[in-house]
């Protein structure tokens, strides 16, 4: 089966991230918000939103 190479070269980096951190999701969220703010980047954080309510007609 055909793999993507950069598809691949993703899930590398993410596995190679997570078992630095020992795959400790807290501390991998910290490294990544001081190497934001070191280069001049901040999280976007949007207000919740509540999802539409589907109507469906009953016969």
């Amino acid at each position: 089966m055909w793999e993507d190479p950069i598809v691949r070269e993703t899930r590398n980096a993410r596995e190679e991230l997570l078992e630095r951190f020992g795959y400790d999701l807290d501390a991998l969220c910290e490294y990544l918000e001081q190497v934001g703010k070191r280069v001049g980047k901040e999280a976007v954080t949007l207000p919740p939103r509540r999802p539409a309510v589907a109507t469906r007609k009953v016969s």
